[in-house]
């Protein structure tokens, strides 16, 4: 199958790649065909994550589809410039199978979050009927605090700053998130947080030899999972009778041996050619 032959452990970054670029380029056209056609357009209420926890319950797929749900081209572009980068750095130093479990587990935990402070804090209260929650950013948050926290001082390059540790990268990230939340969209920036805080503790209980990652990894193995078939090619004519005329000759150097001196002078292996050839 194509998708158990993208989801192998060498191709799942760019798995989640091309997920989100198949859901963007579904979702625009979906939008396209709306606004021609004059019908309702409400496509990514079907796959945005819901905080309204009645409408949670009757499409529960959305904590995991929020995650791959891009509308605008920018939002989509930036989140994957993030991703390629971050990505990159993660699988010189862990398995492409932990970066996808890390991408889905701190997308889930991160919508988790979203849901739980806008149920939780009264200023959310009014916004929580309407309010949907879209995008790969906690997913790539996770991914990215996850190897900051791996290796801290790793360094990058970056115009304009010059060489930053990703330790600090992290941090502002963190820190300009929280101070964002009263600034508008605080859903998202609240299932950053959630996403970011998952890549932290993954690789914190990880090098304490604990894999939260455990149950989504085996289901990828379980999804990638391909048996292998070996089919036995029929001999031609010429095959058979080359093979048959090479049993013959052992057969004939093996009872010119029991001639010479006796069975018992057989080894195992010619007493075993023997007995299947009689």
């Amino acid at each position: 199958m194509i998708f158990s032959k993208t989801m192998k452990s060498n191709n799942l970054f760019t798995t989640i790649i091309y997920a989100n670029i198949f859901v963007f380029v579904i979702i625009n056209l979906v939008h396209v065909t709306n606004f021609l056609l004059e019908k309702e357009d409400n496509i990514i209420y079907y796959l945005g994550v819901s905080s309204n926890l009645e409408i949670l319950s009757k499409r529960p797929w959305t904590l995991i589809s929020y995650m791959f749900t891009h509308v605008d081209l920018l939002h989509l572009l930036i989140n994957l410039f993030c991703l390629y980068f971050g990505g990159k750095i993660f699988i010189q130093y862990l398995s492409q199978k932990q970066l996808f479990s890390t991408y889905l587990m701190g997308g889930i935990i991160g919508g988790v979050i979203y849901i739980i402070a806008f149920n939780l804090f009264p200023v959310f209260y009014s916004l929580k009927v309407n309010s949907l929650a879209i995008g790969a950013s906690a997913s790539v948050l996770a991914i990215v605090f996850a190897i900051a926290t791996y290796v801290p001082n790793y360094s990058i390059s970056l115009m304009l700053i010059g060489s930053i540790k990703l330790k600090h990268i992290a941090i502002s990230v963190l820190i300009i998130d929280i101070l964002s939340i009263p600034q508008g969209n605080a859903g998202g920036h609240i299932a950053h947080i959630g996403g970011a805080l998952y890549g932290y503790v993954y690789i914190v209980l990880y090098k304490r030899n604990f894999n939260s990652n455990y149950l989504v990894e085996n289901i990828i193995e379980l999804i990638s999972y391909s048996p292998k078939y070996i089919h036995k090619k029929k001999e031609n004519d010429y095959e058979y009778n080359a093979r048959k005329r090479k049993e013959e000759m052992e057969i004939d150097k093996i009872l010119e041996k029991i001639s010479r001196s006796g069975y018992d002078s057989l080894s195992k292996q010619e007493k075993d050619i023997l007995f299947k050839n009689r």
